[in-house]
């Protein structure tokens, strides 16, 4: 049932999209020559063919990137960042067209007008149908069917996830074990009953969530979910290693999975993120050149020592660089093996201020702008501790892949001073597997805009265990 009633959403997906994206059209031309008053060059009969030809090559983009997919478990940002991407590449398109061609001059403001009206439309249809769909799943309906393999950790985690979240709409029919185990959840049978479970339960999908002595009935299982036409997913034994989607590569037809994607690997996305470090440092540098001089100043004033105090990091590839920050202390010896503690008699009066509002950070601008570090991206730590943490935090390493940050996925998350290393991590390894420049952006913007240059808290020495 749950394949009929996909398709059949879909199409209405499809057939709705296809109104919005054509009524844009007229609606466009009413507000562009009626509500602003606008000179008309060009008939609506013109625009209307014009945008029947658009809808046609949107709705293929729409379906080419993916868009009338299942986006069950998936997020809204995900499906709403992909759909304002494809419009506005065929939107793109169709103004280079219609700007190469020697015909009727077409209205830009009218299909820029077309454009926000669809996306917007768009956007909302799909936020409401994600809403009326976890409502509609909350009371049982639109549910798809699983049946689980296996009894393991893997096991109880995936039924974990599914049964707390009950928007996603996953219902778990039973699971098939050689010996049971699972308290929760109905036993069918072993892996030999399978075929016959398939053709008895008939479920929407087949989860195995092996453990790895389970792994050689992997061809058995295979041959008999394709045999009964059903669906199969499978869950890797070791993917308590990998935090997302792995990438896959072809060495000459053999599938090579790297069970890490890191976006930054494309030379296109890290020439876009190290042209946006060295513009957004660049115009930093000279914008807040008052300030570092203020800042300049009061640390010499302050205490005797150098106005800049510079530190080994670790950065990219695991190598040393030298960071630089205004100094907020007085001259030390403890200055590569410890932080700073709470109510840190070493810190000067103009020092605490400074790291309350970061200032003491914009020295780093010159690390970004020599390409050490980048704008955004996790923090860098000393040697000392990142050979302490190497091995007591989980893929603790998978930071220094990018380049280390200004700020961060989990700096604007609150999770800098007193806080633990192990959600650090979390949300730096999210940052690295989910990069895109928008991204970068919204960090940004968050950071400045949203007061995440104040640190809300007294920065002491933090435990791992936390």
């Amino acid at each position: 049932m749950i394949r009929e009633n996909q398709k059949i959403l879909n199409q209405l997906h499809v057939l709705s999209d296809g109104a919005v994206l054509f009524l844009s059209f007229p609606a466009a031309f009413w507000i562009r020559f009626y509500v602003f008053h606008g000179e008309i060059g060009v008939p609506l009969s013109n625009y209307l063919v014009l945008g029947a030809v658009y809808t046609a090559a949107q709705l293929f983009t729409y379906g080419a990137f993916g868009l009338y997919q299942s986006f069950r478990a998936k997020r809204l940002r995900i499906e709403l960042v992909r759909l304002w991407e494809t419009t506005l590449l065929d939107t793109v398109a169709l103004q280079s067209l219609l700007f190469m061609s020697w015909g009727m001059h077409y209205s830009r403001g009218l299909l820029l007008i077309a454009f926000a009206l669809s996306v917007t439309v768009l956007s909302a249809k799909r936020v409401v149908l994600r809403l009326a769909l976890r409502r509609w799943r909350e009371t049982g309906h639109n549910l798809k069917h699983v049946l689980v393999l296996g009894a393991g950790s893997l096991a109880r985690k995936y039924l974990g996830e599914i049964s707390s979240d009950r928007t996603l709409g996953y219902d778990a029919i039973g699971y098939v074990s050689e010996n049971g185990g699972l308290e929760a959840l109905r036993w069918l049978g072993g892996f030999e009953k399978l075929p016959e479970l398939l053709e008895k339960t008939r479920p929407d999908e087949v989860v195995a969530a092996l453990e790895p002595e389970d792994v050689a009935r992997t061809p058995q299982i295979i041959a008999a979910c394709e045999d009964a036409g059903v669906r199969l997913s499978i869950i890797p034994f070791f993917a308590g290693y990998t935090r997302s989607t792995p990438q896959l590569d072809d060495l000459n037809g053999i599938p090579l999975m790297n069970i890490r994607h890191i976006p930054l690997d494309n030379w296109t996305n890290a020439f876009l993120k190290r042209a946006l470090d060295i513009a957004g440092s660049a115009a930093a540098l000279i914008l807040l050149s008052p300030v570092m001089v203020l800042c300049a100043a009061g640390v010499k004033l302050s205490s005797p020592g150098p106005v800049i105090f510079r530190q080994q990091r670790v950065g990219r590839d695991k190598k040393l660089f030298w960071m630089y920050k205004f100094r907020s202390m007085r001259v030390n010896d403890k200055e590569s093996t410890a932080w700073s503690e709470s109510k840190d008699s070493r810190r000067t009066r103009f020092g605490a201020f400074m790291r309350k509002c970061s200032l003491d950070e914009l020295p780093q601008l010159w690390n970004v702008l020599k390409g050490d570090m980048s704008l955004v991206g996790p923090r860098p730590e000393l040697p000392y501790f990142v050979e302490q943490f190497r091995d007591q935090v989980p893929l603790y390493m998978v930071k220094h892949q990018v380049r280390p940050g200004m700020t961060g996925w989990a700096q604007v998350h609150d999770l800098r001073g007193d806080t633990s290393i192990r959600e650090r991590i979390e949300y730096d390894i999210y940052y690295i597997e989910h990069w895109s420049l928008w991204f970068d952006l919204q960090i940004l913007l968050t950071t400045v805009f949203g007061g995440k240059f104040i640190n809300k808290e007294d920065v002491k020495r933090e435990k791992v265990g936390q």
